[in-house]
């Protein structure tokens, strides 16, 4: 399975390979979150290490890109004392991120097997459609937490939507040009 230009067909094989990138994501995110800046007046931050979670889905496929979002998420909310199950649904919104991020090469298979500006720039875009469809699940806390629809869209959607959008659109075609060499090299 070649990252990035992978087929409709093995999106969802699970590989010594996909295991391995998994664990490497989820780790690199859970660390990397310690360093997040808050968003004024929000209970949420701009996190530039969210740009693994799209990137890893996007280069790796669904499977990698939802590892990452969950497991990674989880353990950056226990380093920081938060606690690691205390809001799973904000897990498995970041989860769903990576997993949409990794069905790029089904929705914008143009650049997915395009050139290299072509694939960063898919990237990017992959990330952003991940970023506002895969946080909709946040919206649980209306039943979770008892919280409002206006208060949920004001005060956490639209606030981690614009720092997370921030961090990918930037981000993540960084890393795609920064894995081409490597992945060159290691003949994927």
């Amino acid at each position: 399975m070649s990252s990035m230009t992978m087929s409709r067909s093995n999106l969802w094989d699970v590989s010594s390979r996909v295991i391995v990138y998994s664990a490497i994501g989820a780790a690199l995110y859970g660390i990397l979150l310690v360093a997040q800046i808050p968003i004024p007046g929000s209970t949420v931050s701009v996190r530039p290490a969210f740009a693994l979670v799209p990137f890893f889905g996007y280069a790796f496929g669904p499977i990698v890109g939802f590892f990452t979002g969950l497991v990674g998420n989880a353990i950056g909310d226990q380093i920081s004392g938060w606690g690691a199950l205390t809001s799973w649904n904000w897990s498995i919104a970041n989860g769903l991120v990576g997993l949409i991020a990794g069905l790029a090469p089904v929705y914008l298979s143009r650049w997915t097997e395009g050139s290299l500006r072509d694939r960063a720039i898919g990237g990017a875009v992959a990330g952003a459609i991940a970023v506002v469809i895969g946080f909709l699940f946040i919206f649980t806390d209306a039943i979770l937490q008892g919280l409002e629809i206006g208060s949920i869209i004001s005060t956490l959607y639209i606030p981690v939507i614009v720092g997370d959008l921030i961090g990918t659109i930037i981000l993540v075609p960084i890393l795609v040009y920064a894995w081409e060499p490597v992945k060159g090299q290691l003949g994927r």
